[in-house]
């Protein structure tokens, strides 16, 4: 039988938002302090992940923070022409302060503040929570430009985003002030629906990996949101029920390989892509929502 209206409901709540927001501002004061070795830089603190976009649930409700490093950039300029390669070329000073040593300036001063409340990561630092502290994770990371093929390689055609690299040296790009927005558009757009019904989505996927249904990994809250910024604001109907079966509907008939991220830079159902969702994975993920909404009792 389908889930009823009121669990929907329950389902659709904002998760802590008065801790999380003391926990960010405490750091982020931390981070601002005009004593860490890296203050005279330029660098921007802000807000990324569920908490940020207000979509976060009462179990993943951890605080994203994002310090990034303006002053020195990385780009993409695999689209450009030969010429405007070469125009970039010219153009382009190395940096004498780099991403690696500005994540070093960032950990030691996160060190000196909270001690051994500091756990560096794959990919960011680990701030455990204490007290009305909640856990927080603080990823370090430079500007990124992503020129357009339209760039002559010495303008301001580009996509700025941020990277940053993991543990194992890989880098990771991503756009997350562009999925801010967009996820803010697409809620306006609905009527306030959108971000309610990621709560409900996300919320469910920890309830099927709770009962065995998913493996925890298979659907990160990330693609989740990304899936659903892809169906037409017509979809998100006047109750949860109606949205969610609408939505659901729309993405199991729909061309998944022309669904875009939320940031609509990156293709969301791909292989072998480190910003993409396994196509197993997206698959999986479906086939597993339609038998717990069919299971429910």
């Amino acid at each position: 039988m389908p889930i009823p209206e009121s669990q929907l409901e329950t389902w659709s709540h904002q998760g802590s938002v008065t801790q999380s927001a003391q926990t960010y501002e405490s750091i982020r004061k931390v981070l601002n302090d005009s004593a860490s070795p890296y203050y005279s830089k330029d660098f921007s603190i802000f807000l990324h992940g569920s908490y940020g976009n207000d979509t976060n649930v009462y179990r993943d409700s951890d605080v994203d923070i994002v310090i990034c490093l303006n002053q020195t950039y990385y780009s993409d300029t695999n689209a450009l022409t030969e010429g405007a390669k070469s125009s970039y070329g010219k153009e382009f000073i190395s940096a004498t302060y780099q991403y690696a040593d500005f994540k070093s300036d960032v950990i030691a001063w996160l060190s000196k503040a909270y001690g051994a409340d500091v756990v560096p990561g794959k990919k960011a630092i680990l701030i455990k929570g204490k007290g009305t502290r909640r856990d927080a994770d603080v990823l370090v990371c430079a500007q990124h430009r992503r020129y357009q093929a339209t760039s002559n390689g010495a303008d301001d055609k580009y996509d700025e985003g941020i990277c940053f690299w993991a543990s194992d040296g890989t880098q990771i790009i991503n756009f997350p002030k562009q999925h801010a927005e967009n996820c803010t558009t697409k809620h306006q757009g609905t009527y306030l629906r959108f971000k309610p019904l990621v709560r409900v989505y996300k919320n469910m996927r920890n309830r099927m990996i709770d009962d065995g249904y998913i493996a925890d990994g298979v659907a990160p809250s990330y693609f989740i949101e990304g899936m659903l910024w892809n169906v037409p604001e017509s979809h998100f109907g006047k109750s949860y029920e109606d949205s969610f079966v609408n939505t659901f509907n729309w993405v199991s008939n729909a061309d998944k390989t022309k669904f875009a991220c939320a940031n609509d830079l990156f293709w969301l159902v791909r292989d072998n892509a480190k910003n993409c969702w396994p196509t197993a994975n997206f698959e999986a993920y479906l086939a597993a929502v339609k038998r717990y909404w069919n299971d429910w009792s």
